[in-house]
Protein backbone atom coordinates (compact mmCIF):
# COMPACT_ATOMS: atom_id res chain seq x y z
CA UNK A 1 0.00 0.00 0.00
CA UNK A 2 1.33 0.53 -2.15
CA UNK A 3 -0.04 1.57 0.09
CA UNK A 4 1.01 4.95 3.90
CA UNK A 5 2.67 8.25 5.87
CA UNK A 6 3.51 7.87 2.59
CA UNK A 7 2.38 4.05 0.79
CA UNK A 8 -1.59 4.50 1.98
CA UNK A 9 -1.95 2.71 -1.21
CA UNK A 10 -0.87 -0.07 -1.04
CA UNK A 11 0.21 -0.27 -1.58
CA UNK A 12 -2.31 -0.95 0.48
CA UNK A 13 0.93 -2.33 0.54
CA UNK A 14 1.20 -2.04 3.98
CA UNK A 15 -1.75 -0.73 5.90
CA UNK A 16 -0.06 -1.53 9.42
CA UNK A 17 3.67 -1.04 10.69
CA UNK A 18 6.26 -1.91 12.40
CA UNK A 19 9.06 -0.07 13.83
CA UNK A 20 12.81 0.05 13.11
CA UNK A 21 14.97 -0.04 10.38
CA UNK A 22 14.97 -3.42 8.65
CA UNK A 23 16.90 -4.07 5.98
CA UNK A 24 17.86 -6.94 3.56
CA UNK A 25 20.52 -6.91 1.32
CA UNK A 26 21.42 -8.87 -1.84
CA UNK A 27 24.30 -9.85 -0.64
CA UNK A 28 26.32 -9.68 2.75
CA UNK A 29 28.66 -6.69 1.67
CA UNK A 30 27.61 -3.23 1.87
CA UNK A 31 27.50 -0.55 4.41
CA UNK A 32 25.74 -1.41 7.97
CA UNK A 33 22.13 -0.23 8.72
CA UNK A 34 20.99 3.28 8.77
CA UNK A 35 24.16 4.83 6.46
CA UNK A 36 23.85 7.20 3.47
CA UNK A 37 23.13 5.60 0.34
CA UNK A 38 25.61 5.23 -2.21
CA UNK A 39 25.24 7.44 -5.03
CA UNK A 40 28.69 6.68 -7.08
CA UNK A 41 27.88 6.43 -11.02
CA UNK A 42 28.12 2.91 -12.57
CA UNK A 43 27.65 -0.55 -10.87
CA UNK A 44 27.92 -0.41 -6.73
CA UNK A 45 24.97 -0.83 -4.54
CA UNK A 46 21.31 0.99 -4.73
CA UNK A 47 18.88 1.47 -1.93
CA UNK A 48 15.63 0.87 -2.41
CA UNK A 49 12.96 1.80 -0.20
CA UNK A 50 9.92 0.01 0.30
CA UNK A 51 7.30 0.73 2.93
CA UNK A 52 6.05 -0.42 6.66
CA UNK A 53 6.89 -3.70 7.09
CA UNK A 54 7.91 -6.92 4.60
CA UNK A 55 4.60 -8.16 2.44
CA UNK A 56 4.30 -10.49 -0.33
CA UNK A 57 3.53 -7.36 -2.42
CA UNK A 58 7.30 -6.70 -2.62
CA UNK A 59 7.84 -10.25 -3.35
CA UNK A 60 9.45 -8.92 -7.33
CA UNK A 61 12.16 -7.06 -5.29
CA UNK A 62 12.64 -10.42 -3.03
CA UNK A 63 12.59 -12.66 -6.08
CA UNK A 64 15.56 -10.17 -7.59
CA UNK A 65 17.68 -10.46 -5.04
CA UNK A 66 17.05 -14.18 -4.18
CA UNK A 67 17.11 -15.02 -8.10
CA UNK A 68 20.18 -12.47 -8.22
CA UNK A 69 18.41 -10.39 -11.12
CA UNK A 70 19.91 -7.28 -9.91
CA UNK A 71 23.29 -8.65 -9.94
CA UNK A 72 23.13 -9.64 -13.33
CA UNK A 73 21.80 -5.93 -14.44
CA UNK A 74 25.00 -4.83 -12.48
CA UNK A 75 23.77 -3.44 -9.38
CA UNK A 76 23.83 -4.69 -5.34
CA UNK A 77 20.33 -3.94 -4.42
CA UNK A 78 19.48 -3.64 -0.85
CA UNK A 79 15.68 -2.87 0.43
CA UNK A 80 14.68 -1.10 2.90
CA UNK A 81 11.59 -0.89 5.24
CA UNK A 82 10.48 2.42 6.94
CA UNK A 83 9.81 2.57 10.53
CA UNK A 84 6.00 3.09 11.31
CA UNK A 85 7.04 6.88 12.46
CA UNK A 86 8.76 7.45 9.15
CA UNK A 87 7.64 9.83 6.35
CA UNK A 88 7.49 7.90 2.74
CA UNK A 89 10.12 10.34 1.35
CA UNK A 90 12.30 11.04 4.43
CA UNK A 91 14.99 8.99 3.62
CA UNK A 92 15.43 9.48 -0.08
CA UNK A 93 15.56 13.58 0.57
CA UNK A 94 17.83 12.83 3.34
CA UNK A 95 20.19 10.62 0.89
CA UNK A 96 19.54 7.45 3.07
CA UNK A 97 17.93 5.69 0.02
CA UNK A 98 18.44 6.12 -3.50
CA UNK A 99 15.22 4.72 -4.87
CA UNK A 100 11.36 4.05 -3.48
CA UNK A 101 8.27 2.57 -4.07
CA UNK A 102 5.63 5.44 -4.14
CA UNK A 103 2.25 5.70 -5.03
CA UNK A 104 2.60 8.59 -8.22
CA UNK A 105 -0.62 10.73 -6.91
CA UNK A 106 2.26 10.70 -3.37
CA UNK A 107 4.91 11.36 -5.79
CA UNK A 108 3.10 14.33 -7.18
CA UNK A 109 1.93 15.52 -3.91
CA UNK A 110 4.96 15.71 -2.73
CA UNK A 111 6.71 17.25 -6.09
CA UNK A 112 3.93 20.21 -5.28
CA UNK A 113 5.46 20.67 -1.87
CA UNK A 114 9.02 21.35 -3.12
CA UNK A 115 10.71 17.55 -3.61
CA UNK A 116 12.44 17.19 -6.60
CA UNK A 117 11.20 13.29 -7.31
CA UNK A 118 10.67 11.90 -10.76
CA UNK A 119 9.08 8.66 -11.18
CA UNK A 120 11.00 5.89 -13.28
CA UNK A 121 9.29 2.99 -14.14
CA UNK A 122 5.71 1.59 -13.02
CA UNK A 123 5.28 -0.98 -10.64
CA UNK A 124 1.67 -1.09 -10.48
CA UNK A 125 -0.05 -0.82 -14.16
CA UNK A 126 -3.51 -0.63 -12.88
CA UNK A 127 -4.99 1.61 -10.40
CA UNK A 128 -5.40 -1.05 -7.75
CA UNK A 129 -8.80 0.95 -5.41
CA UNK A 130 -12.20 -0.82 -6.09
CA UNK A 131 -15.48 -0.08 -4.29
CA UNK A 132 -16.39 -3.26 -1.97
CA UNK A 133 -20.09 -4.07 -0.99
CA UNK A 134 -21.15 -7.04 0.65
CA UNK A 135 -22.84 -9.30 -1.98
CA UNK A 136 -26.54 -9.26 -1.29
CA UNK A 137 -25.91 -5.54 -1.79
CA UNK A 138 -28.32 -3.57 -4.11
CA UNK A 139 -25.15 -0.93 -4.78
CA UNK A 140 -24.34 -2.43 -8.57
CA UNK A 141 -22.60 1.11 -9.46
CA UNK A 142 -20.50 4.04 -7.67
CA UNK A 143 -23.80 6.18 -8.91
CA UNK A 144 -25.86 3.61 -6.09
CA UNK A 145 -23.90 4.96 -3.22
CA UNK A 146 -26.14 8.41 -3.17
CA UNK A 147 -27.84 8.72 0.07
CA UNK A 148 -25.42 5.50 1.47
CA UNK A 149 -22.30 5.10 3.46
CA UNK A 150 -19.21 5.03 2.22
CA UNK A 151 -16.49 3.62 4.52
CA UNK A 152 -12.46 5.24 3.86
CA UNK A 153 -9.45 4.87 6.68
CA UNK A 154 -9.73 8.81 5.92
CA UNK A 155 -9.45 11.69 3.79
CA UNK A 156 -5.95 10.96 1.98
CA UNK A 157 -3.95 8.41 0.46
CA UNK A 158 -4.69 6.44 -2.50
CA UNK A 159 -8.31 5.10 -1.18
CA UNK A 160 -9.64 8.94 -0.88
CA UNK A 161 -8.16 10.09 -4.26
CA UNK A 162 -10.06 7.11 -5.75
CA UNK A 163 -13.42 7.57 -4.24
CA UNK A 164 -12.86 11.22 -5.94
CA UNK A 165 -11.88 9.90 -8.98
CA UNK A 166 -15.24 7.66 -8.18
CA UNK A 167 -17.45 10.35 -7.37
CA UNK A 168 -16.28 12.38 -10.62
CA UNK A 169 -16.98 9.60 -13.03
CA UNK A 170 -20.43 8.44 -11.51
CA UNK A 171 -21.86 12.11 -11.61
CA UNK A 172 -22.17 12.52 -7.96
CA UNK A 173 -19.93 14.69 -5.30
CA UNK A 174 -19.08 13.92 -1.92
CA UNK A 175 -22.30 15.78 -0.31
CA UNK A 176 -24.45 12.65 -1.81
CA UNK A 177 -22.53 10.25 0.19
CA UNK A 178 -22.60 9.46 4.05
CA UNK A 179 -18.40 9.14 4.25
CA UNK A 180 -17.06 7.69 6.92
CA UNK A 181 -13.65 7.34 8.02
CA UNK A 182 -13.32 4.02 9.59
CA UNK A 183 -9.07 3.79 9.71
CA UNK A 184 -8.31 0.52 8.88
CA UNK A 185 -11.44 -1.40 9.99
CA UNK A 186 -12.73 -1.73 6.66
CA UNK A 187 -13.35 -5.76 7.16
CA UNK A 188 -15.15 -5.24 10.39
CA UNK A 189 -16.81 -2.63 9.33
CA UNK A 190 -18.50 -4.35 6.39
CA UNK A 191 -19.25 -7.06 8.00
CA UNK A 192 -21.17 -5.51 10.69
CA UNK A 193 -23.45 -3.40 8.40
CA UNK A 194 -21.56 -0.36 9.85
CA UNK A 195 -21.31 1.33 6.10
CA UNK A 196 -22.80 0.12 3.16
CA UNK A 197 -19.64 -0.44 1.14
CA UNK A 198 -15.91 0.92 1.65
CA UNK A 199 -13.14 1.51 -0.64
CA UNK A 200 -10.29 -1.01 -0.50
CA UNK A 201 -7.46 -2.73 -2.53
CA UNK A 202 -8.25 -5.18 -4.88
CA UNK A 203 -5.12 -7.14 -3.98
CA UNK A 204 -5.39 -6.91 -0.45
CA UNK A 205 -8.76 -5.96 1.05
CA UNK A 206 -10.78 -7.52 -1.13
CA UNK A 207 -8.51 -10.57 -0.73
CA UNK A 208 -8.26 -10.33 3.34
CA UNK A 209 -12.20 -10.39 3.41
CA UNK A 210 -12.96 -13.45 1.08
CA UNK A 211 -10.23 -15.40 3.08
CA UNK A 212 -11.95 -14.49 6.29
CA UNK A 213 -15.23 -16.02 5.07
CA UNK A 214 -17.04 -12.65 4.39
CA UNK A 215 -19.24 -12.71 0.47
CA UNK A 216 -18.30 -9.62 -1.26
CA UNK A 217 -18.16 -8.11 -4.72
CA UNK A 218 -15.97 -5.54 -5.99
CA UNK A 219 -16.97 -2.79 -8.12
CA UNK A 220 -15.09 -0.94 -10.49
CA UNK A 221 -14.76 2.56 -9.99
CA UNK A 222 -15.82 3.94 -13.35
CA UNK A 223 -17.95 2.16 -16.28
CA UNK A 224 -13.92 1.96 -18.42
CA UNK A 225 -11.87 0.90 -15.18
CA UNK A 226 -9.41 3.60 -16.08
CA UNK A 227 -9.25 6.66 -14.23
CA UNK A 228 -7.12 9.56 -13.96
CA UNK A 229 -4.65 8.61 -11.38
CA UNK A 230 -1.06 6.71 -11.52
CA UNK A 231 -0.36 4.06 -8.73
CA UNK A 232 2.72 2.57 -7.08
CA UNK A 233 6.18 3.29 -9.14
CA UNK A 234 9.55 3.10 -8.68
CA UNK A 235 10.70 7.22 -7.59
CA UNK A 236 14.21 8.78 -7.39
CA UNK A 237 15.49 12.09 -6.82
CA UNK A 238 16.21 14.38 -9.99
CA UNK A 239 20.11 14.83 -8.93
CA UNK A 240 20.34 10.61 -8.12
CA UNK A 241 19.17 10.12 -11.53
CA UNK A 242 21.42 12.75 -13.30
CA UNK A 243 24.30 11.57 -10.77
CA UNK A 244 23.75 7.44 -11.72
CA UNK A 245 21.41 6.71 -15.07
CA UNK A 246 22.69 3.08 -15.65
CA UNK A 247 22.38 2.29 -11.95
CA UNK A 248 18.53 3.34 -12.16
CA UNK A 249 18.08 1.55 -15.27
CA UNK A 250 19.60 -1.74 -13.65
CA UNK A 251 17.38 -1.16 -10.87
CA UNK A 252 13.99 -0.69 -12.95
CA UNK A 253 14.64 -3.46 -15.27
CA UNK A 254 16.06 -5.61 -12.16
CA UNK A 255 12.69 -4.68 -10.81
CA UNK A 256 11.19 -6.03 -14.04
CA UNK A 257 13.02 -9.19 -14.24
CA UNK A 258 11.28 -9.70 -10.73
CA UNK A 259 7.92 -9.28 -11.99
CA UNK A 260 7.82 -11.44 -14.32
CA UNK A 261 10.05 -14.06 -12.60
CA UNK A 262 6.88 -13.93 -9.72
CA UNK A 263 4.38 -14.24 -12.62
CA UNK A 264 5.87 -17.12 -14.07
CA UNK A 265 6.40 -19.05 -11.18
CA UNK A 266 4.34 -18.27 -8.07
CA UNK A 267 5.49 -20.77 -5.89
CA UNK A 268 8.96 -20.02 -6.05
CA UNK A 269 8.20 -16.44 -5.85
CA UNK A 270 6.22 -17.29 -2.64
CA UNK A 271 9.64 -19.45 -1.18
CA UNK A 272 12.28 -16.68 -2.08
CA UNK A 273 9.40 -14.33 -0.50
CA UNK A 274 10.22 -16.11 2.91
CA UNK A 275 13.84 -15.14 3.70
CA UNK A 276 11.76 -11.87 3.57
CA UNK A 277 8.47 -12.00 4.94
CA UNK A 278 8.21 -13.43 8.32
CA UNK A 279 5.80 -16.63 8.92
CA UNK A 280 5.49 -16.72 5.55
CA UNK A 281 6.56 -20.44 5.41
CA UNK A 282 4.12 -21.34 7.49
CA UNK A 283 1.42 -23.14 5.58
CA UNK A 284 -1.69 -20.87 6.28
CA UNK A 285 0.46 -17.95 5.62
CA UNK A 286 1.86 -19.09 2.62
CA UNK A 287 -1.68 -20.17 1.09
CA UNK A 288 -3.13 -16.16 2.18
CA UNK A 289 0.04 -15.01 0.30
CA UNK A 290 -0.60 -17.23 -2.94
CA UNK A 291 -3.97 -15.27 -3.05
CA UNK A 292 -2.44 -12.12 -2.40
CA UNK A 293 -0.01 -12.51 -5.26
CA UNK A 294 -2.33 -13.88 -7.43
CA UNK A 295 -4.51 -10.88 -7.42
CA UNK A 296 -1.55 -8.50 -7.25
CA UNK A 297 -0.26 -9.52 -10.64
CA UNK A 298 -3.49 -8.37 -11.81
CA UNK A 299 -2.75 -5.14 -10.89
CA UNK A 300 0.86 -5.15 -12.40
CA UNK A 301 0.22 -6.35 -15.87
CA UNK A 302 -0.69 -4.47 -19.15
CA UNK A 303 -4.22 -5.21 -20.19
CA UNK A 304 -2.70 -7.81 -22.48
CA UNK A 305 -0.79 -9.32 -19.96
CA UNK A 306 2.49 -8.23 -20.50
CA UNK A 307 5.24 -6.97 -17.85
CA UNK A 308 6.49 -3.92 -18.22
CA UNK A 309 7.47 -0.36 -16.91
CA UNK A 310 7.14 2.27 -19.48
CA UNK A 311 5.39 5.30 -17.81
CA UNK A 312 2.86 7.19 -20.10
CA UNK A 313 3.31 10.92 -19.63
CA UNK A 314 -0.21 11.93 -20.83
CA UNK A 315 -1.75 9.81 -17.83
CA UNK A 316 0.60 11.78 -15.32
CA UNK A 317 -0.65 14.52 -16.34
CA UNK A 318 -3.98 13.91 -16.48
CA UNK A 319 -3.49 13.00 -12.75
CA UNK A 320 -2.24 16.05 -12.14
CA UNK A 321 -4.89 18.04 -13.43
CA UNK A 322 -7.33 15.88 -11.45
CA UNK A 323 -5.56 17.01 -8.40
CA UNK A 324 -4.93 20.02 -8.86
CA UNK A 325 -8.86 20.17 -9.82
CA UNK A 326 -9.70 18.74 -6.21
CA UNK A 327 -7.93 21.20 -4.80
CA UNK A 328 -5.27 18.17 -3.58
CA UNK A 329 -1.93 19.90 -5.12
CA UNK A 330 -1.42 24.26 -4.72
CA UNK A 331 -0.39 24.02 -8.38
CA UNK A 332 0.12 21.65 -11.59
CA UNK A 333 2.73 19.52 -11.83
CA UNK A 334 3.88 19.14 -15.43
CA UNK A 335 4.26 15.37 -16.43
CA UNK A 336 8.10 16.03 -17.61
CA UNK A 337 9.45 17.42 -14.10
CA UNK A 338 7.63 14.18 -12.64
CA UNK A 339 8.37 11.38 -15.33
CA UNK A 340 11.89 10.53 -16.83
CA UNK A 341 11.34 7.81 -19.60
CA UNK A 342 13.75 5.43 -21.26
CA UNK A 343 15.07 3.42 -18.09
CA UNK A 344 13.42 0.59 -18.57
CA UNK A 345 14.18 -2.26 -21.37
CA UNK A 346 10.60 -2.72 -21.83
Amino acid sequence: MLTAVGLTSVLALAACGGSGDPVVRSSTAGAPTGTPASSSTGGGRATVGLTYIPNIQFAPFYVGIEQGSFRRRGTDVTVRHHGAQEGLFTAIASGQEDLVIAGGDEMVEARAKGLDLVAVASYYRRYPVELIVPADSPIKTPADLEGRSLGVPGRYGESWLGALAMFKAAGITERDVRVTEIGYTSQAALATRKVDAVMGYANNDTVQMRLAGLDVRSIPLTATGEVPLVSISLVTTRDYLRANPDRVRAVADGMLDGIQMMVSDPEQAIKDSARHVPNLAEAKAAAAARATLDATVTVMRTKDGAVSGRLDPAQWQAMSTFMRSQGLIPKDVPAGDAVATGYVSR
